[in-house]
């Protein structure tokens, strides 16, 4: 593995940022600088922890913070997804996104199982 765009869950984290940027700019105006921004910068850190622990993963425990960064950052950004969806049941096209980051965070959680027991520098 040469880069963290070799990675799966890069590859699915930064997919997400993406969609989620997309689809918050749908939001009520008043919304974009409150739950919108929030679930922007949510839904980007976790890709940005996931770049910045493989500039960091010949220190194992430091990529393995960065991972668990990302882990609770997917967590974050569910749960503004969540109220997201609850807040505007009108805009169904949060429920996808909602969907895909439950699927990023366990394959998030099994990557960290996997560095920490096989990672060898």
């Amino acid at each position: 593995m040469n880069s963290y765009r070799d990675l799966e869950i890069y590859k699915l984290a930064f997919d997400l940022a993406y969609k989620v940027h997309i689809t918050s700019l749908k939001l009520p105006k008043f919304e974009l600088f409150e739950q919108g921004s929030q679930i922007r910068r949510s839904s980007k850190s976790v890709k940005e922890q996931i770049v910045e622990g493989f500039g960091r993963r010949r220190y194992k425990a430091d990529y393995i913070k960065f991972l668990v960064n990302a882990h609770s950052s997917c967590d974050e950004a569910t749960s503004q997804l969540e109220m997201l969806i609850k807040i505007y049941p009108e805009m169904p096209e949060f429920q996808p996104l909602l969907e895909e980051y439950i699927i990023l965070g366990k394959k998030i959680s099994t990557y960290i199982s996997y560095v920490e027991n096989n990672w060898r520098v």
